[in-house]
């Protein structure tokens, strides 16, 4: 058994001090105050006042496309990918990952050989094989499924029905609506990838227009596979109250980046679970000129808060919001770890220190400047990561 002191416990409900969390095996056993147990004969983790926090839940990453693909022409194993992902990832204080993997269409001003389709399955099957296989952390996946992959379908059909997909989202990145209102914004993210005339960004932004794509009727089937083998469902983007609507008909329970504050309060409205990108909180904002997830959760309507391309940003964009904004330190936890959980129900498993639940936990420490670090990471009871600034 092992006893973890000298620690503030973030608990779902509170922050709980002078207790100690007991871990046997790979299970949190028992939180007992420290007055009331002999620790004689058990071995002892000092979290040296940090916090001994729930491990994070991130269920929307695609850090993972460029450790497999570090060049965009590029493609490195996917088995060596996973497990050098998840070294970097357990020193954010990530124990469990959802890989998002895009399922796109053809795209005509950049190009990404891992979202090519095969590639795409090579790392989805590593994903579901990372499950029989020794690993240091939690891998998932979600699907995120481009409304324009109409040749993917079968694909993504076959990979839910074999049990390799654990959420599933649909997005629509056609320009002049969604993430990309502001068609000036979108050019310049085009042009990000390379150099192009005004006439010729207007000649692709036509063409994603023009693109043939998956009807209702399609989107609400896959909806409805996904649910019925426990696989929760996210839409993408939403900017209107309509799409929410519509998307909830089919069972979405997750709106994932709402482009406005008035859309995520109606979100929040209908039940829905919200989630923002953490970088967008150490940006200050949303690079393509939407939401301020800042602005989103000091107004309480973001559930969850999720990694999105910046692995280090879950942990230190809590710790800015409570730090810039004064908000309450213990709600934002419950946003990279029960909430995230419960969204894409695991919760009966993961998400928070209670008796019985898996024992990921880490020790947060802060520096005498404040800077958090996450000082020790355990997943299944183990301590997989441990390191000292002091």
């Amino acid at each position: 058994m092992l006893a973890i002191i000298n620690g503030v416990i973030v608990t779902e409900q509170q922050f709980l001090k002078n207790h100690i969390v007991l871990v046997e095996d790979n299970l949190i056993n028992a939180i007992v105050h420290e007055a009331d147990i002999d620790l004689h004969g058990i071995e002892i983790l000092d979290a040296k006042g940090g916090y001994v926090s729930p491990g994070f839940v991130d269920i929307h990453s695609d850090y993972i496309e460029t450790i497999v693909s570090p060049r965009p022409t590029s493609v490195m194993s996917m088995n060596i990918g996973l497990r050098e992902s998840e070294r970097i990832l357990m020193t954010h204080g990530i124990t469990t990952i959802f890989h998002s993997l895009s399922y796109y269409g053809d795209d005509k001003y950049s190009h990404k050989a891992i979202r090519n389709p095969e590639n795409v399955q090579k790392c989805v099957d590593a994903i579901y094989a990372s499950h029989e296989e020794p690993h240091l952390i939690r891998h998932r996946l979600h699907a995120r499924f481009e409304i324009d992959s109409i040749d993917q379908i079968p694909n993504l059909e076959r990979n839910i029905k074999d049990g390799k997909v654990h959420l599933l989202s649909f997005m629509d990145h056609t320009p002049g609506q969604g993430q990309y209102r502001n068609l000036e914004i979108y050019k310049n993210i085009m042009r990000g990838y390379r150099s192009m005339s005004d006439q010729e960004a207007n000649v692709l932004i036509q063409n994603q227009v023009d693109k043939a794509k998956m009807t209702f009727d399609d989107i609400e089937r896959l909806s409805r596979l996904a649910i019925e083998h426990n696989i929760a469902v996210a839409s993408h983007d939403d900017d209107d109250v309509a799409k929410l609507q519509l998307v909830q008909s089919y069972g979405t329970t997750i709106s994932e980046f709402p482009i406005t504050l008035d859309v995520a309060k109606e979100a929040k409205k209908m039940g829905m679970q919200t989630i923002a990108g953490a970088p967008n909180i150490l940006n200050g904002g949303s690079h393509s000129g939407n939401l301020s997830a800042s602005e989103a959760i000091q107004a309480q309507v973001i559930d969850i808060i999720c990694s999105d391309y910046y692995p280090p940003a879950m942990l230190h964009g809590i710790f800015e919001l409570s730090k810039q904004y004064e908000e309450d330190l213990h709600r934002l936890f419950q946003l990279v770890t029960i909430n995230p959980a419960r969204a894409v129900n695991l919760d009966h498993e993961i998400g928070s220190i209670e008796v019985g639940k898996k024992a990921d936990i880490l020790i947060i420490e802060q520096m005498e400047d404040g800077y958090p670090v996450v000082t020790t990471t355990m997943v299944d009871g183990n301590i997989i990561m441990q390191t000292n600034y002091r």
